[in-house]
């Protein structure tokens, strides 16, 4: 296995704007309506879900994108990849045949909408391209 060169620093700042990018994402500027409708919540599921609190799913989807941020960092060095086409077909490619796939086999045998997995796929590949841009050209 040839050595990674990573960007700690890179995969810190990967994970943060992916982070943000999910608020975004979520929000009722964008799919927050489409998403809570497809996943089947309502407003009082959605208070009942805040005030159990949801402290450790952002613990956790903090943790899950430096892992991800990291990995992809991993890809872009061992693929020697440090253009922004590069970065963006790095995190295509990886959605494609990582995220798009396995989240669309989950939905398959779930009892949500395939609009729940559209929303989900999207924020993905957006989140996907951004870390493979970024961890691209900041090695």
């Amino acid at each position: 296995m040839p050595t990674a060169n990573i960007n700690i620093l890179a995969v810190l700042v990967a994970a943060v704007l992916t982070f943000v990018l999910g608020m975004v994402w979520y929000s009722p500027a964008l799919f927050a309506r489409q998403w809570m409708a497809a996943q089947g919540y309502t407003p009082e599921k959605l208070e009942e879900m805040k005030r159990r609190g949801v402290t450790r799913a952002y613990a956790v989807s903090v943790l899950c994108n430096l892992v991800t941020a990291y990995v992809v960092g991993l890809l872009a060095s061992y693929t020697s990849s440090t253009t922004f086409a590069q970065g963006l077909w790095l995190g295509f490619l990886s959605w494609l045949g990582f995220a798009a796939t396995i989240g669309l086999t989950a939905n398959m045998f779930s009892e949500k909408p395939l609009a729940a997995w559209v929303i989900d796929a999207g924020y993905q590949l957006a989140y996907l391209v951004l870390m493979g841009v970024l961890l691209s050209l900041w090695r």
